[in-house]
């Protein structure tokens, strides 16, 4: 869904520029689609976290898993030459998201059994 930016649609913007910028353009479009696709992918497997972690009483967070995935994180993003400080906000925002649904998956799991 790439979306024209006016100033490329200027008569004075080289045509061989404007191939370029949609080139590039799309390639950040599908590599969004591809972030969305990954990010549903592991959504799916810690909600399967926060099944068997409901099922068994444990809590749903684990302040020493999210401390090595952020150092983990941050390694990786250092390699790709990605800054570190932004992927670990990234890991943090979502880390906090799969806590919330883990925490409703417990709350649901102890009224069907309560």
């Amino acid at each position: 869904m790439t979306t024209s930016d006016p100033g490329t649609n200027h008569p004075d913007v080289d045509e061989a520029v404007r191939a370029e910028l949609n080139r590039l353009r799309e390639s950040i479009d599908n590599i969004d689609a591809a972030v969305v696709h990954m990010l549903a992918e592991r959504f799916k497997c810690t909600q399967q976290v926060g099944v068997l972690k409901a099922e068994h009483q444990l809590p749903p967070a684990d302040p020493a898993r999210e401390s090595r995935q952020i150092t983990r994180l941050r390694e990786l993003a250092k390699s790709a030459r990605l800054d570190p400080a932004f992927a670990e906000k990234l890991l943090n925002f979502i880390i906090a998201e799969v806590i919330r649904h883990h925490e409703t998956i417990a709350g649901e799991t102890r009224g069907s059994t309560g």
